[in-house]
């Protein structure tokens, strides 16, 4: 029972945040639902969300990992992703022909560099003891640079009809494809969270690293594999990227969306300061994002402003959640309780009220 409340209450937040951008489209207009079937395929509001939110949901999953246990965030997985989709796109255009083995080949190919660079950015962090975010620097600033050399200082086009089924819908198959990816990919996380120790083992090196050590867990091994594992997750989401866009863009691919995946992880009610975490949380989190760009869209405030009004919600998101407004909000509930409840006493007479009435005059009998 309690920890089924501890779930609900992490997911309050990004559930109630979901909930009024919702009531905000409804109230714009009632067919925010609606659902239609084009050339096979589903369109609408929802699935455009899902179809959009692909690339963030996997990112905040990895995002989430790294936050538990380096208390630290890694802000270069948007330039991960856009290096290993330059891999894929190169090992495609050098095998000529492209097949679902090339595709395989490459999709593989892009994931041993997203280790590569998981175990770069994981070595100074676990190894050298560089503090998340100065580690990551290093790779988020030189990054596009080294994608861009990859793609021959050019913008690779893949104009295929495979890697235009991946990117979007595969004929026969009512759902776009990075729609099912995502969910294949959730899948596979929780099946690996639910199978290895690898949450626990987060969150107890979160939580404190001299205690984990204590009890047998090598904090520097967590962090690494964690490291590694958000490499993956970079990889899946510049392998869809770039299947969505049809073309590399090593400047643009992915841009600042470590932002938005650090964000996915604070909606999702999980502490940046490290420690327990919630995968689903986040996962709502990332979605709430995509509602919350579309719905700014859809309420035809300007491109350019888009980013303000995001700014100023998210500063108020980041206050209503702030732990000083969680502490004031909790004593204000216990002092309306305890008013009820010393009130409910006074008028009813009940043996609460006696009990009082009765050590109140104990010293005073003591006295006589």
């Amino acid at each position: 029972m309690a920890r089924a409340k501890a779930r609900g209450s992490h997911l309050f937040l990004p559930l109630s945040v979901l909930a009024l951008l919702i009531v905000i489209n409804l109230v714009k207009g009632a067919d925010y639902f609606s659902i239609s079937l084009i050339h096979g395929a589903l369109y609408g509001n929802i699935p455009n969300i899902l179809f959009g939110a692909s690339e963030l949901v996997i990112l905040a999953i990895g995002m989430t990992l790294v936050t538990a246990s380096s208390r630290g965030q890694d802000i270069s997985v948007g330039v991960a992703g856009a290096i290993t989709s330059a891999v894929f796109v190169q090992v495609l255009l050098r095998a000529g022909d492209i097949t679902w083995a090339t595709i395989l080949a490459g999709f593989l190919a892009s994931c041993a560099a997203g280790i590569v660079i998981g175990a770069f950015n994981g070595s100074l962090v676990s190894i050298f003891r560089v503090q998340p975010m100065v580690a990551t620097l290093i790779l988020f600033t030189a990054g596009r640079s080294i994608a861009f050399m990859i793609d021959g200082k050019l913008s690779p086009i893949l104009a295929n009809d495979l890697t235009s089924q991946i990117g979007g819908v595969i004929p026969g198959v009512p759902l776009q494809t990075p729609i099912i990816l995502t969910a294949i990919f959730i899948a596979f996380v929780a099946v690996l969270l639910k199978t290895t120790n690898l949450k626990l083992y987060s969150e107890s090196v979160g939580i404190n690293e001299k205690a984990a050590r204590l009890n047998g867990i090598d904090p520097a091994k967590v962090k690494f594999m964690t490291y590694m594992i958000l490499g993956v997750c970079s990889a899946v989401a510049g392998f869809i990227a770039v299947t969505k866009a049809g073309r590399h863009d090593s400047v643009n691919l992915l841009r600042f969306v470590e932002m938005d995946a650090i964000l996915a992880v604070a909606i999702g009610g999980n502490a940046l300061g490290g420690g327990k975490f919630s995968i689903s949380g986040s996962i709502i989190g990332a979605y709430t994002i995509e509602v919350l760009n579309r719905t700014l869209l859809r309420l035809e405030v300007d491109t350019e402003t888009i980013k303000a009004f995001k700014a100023v919600f998210i500063i108020i998101l980041m206050v209503v959640a702030s732990p000083v407004v969680r502490e004031s909000a909790a004593k204000a509930l216990r002092w309306v309780r305890a008013r009820r409840e010393s009130g409910t006493g006074a008028g009813t007479g009940t043996p609460g009220a006696a009990a009082v009435s009765s050590a109140e005059d104990t010293p005073a009998e003591k006295e006589t």
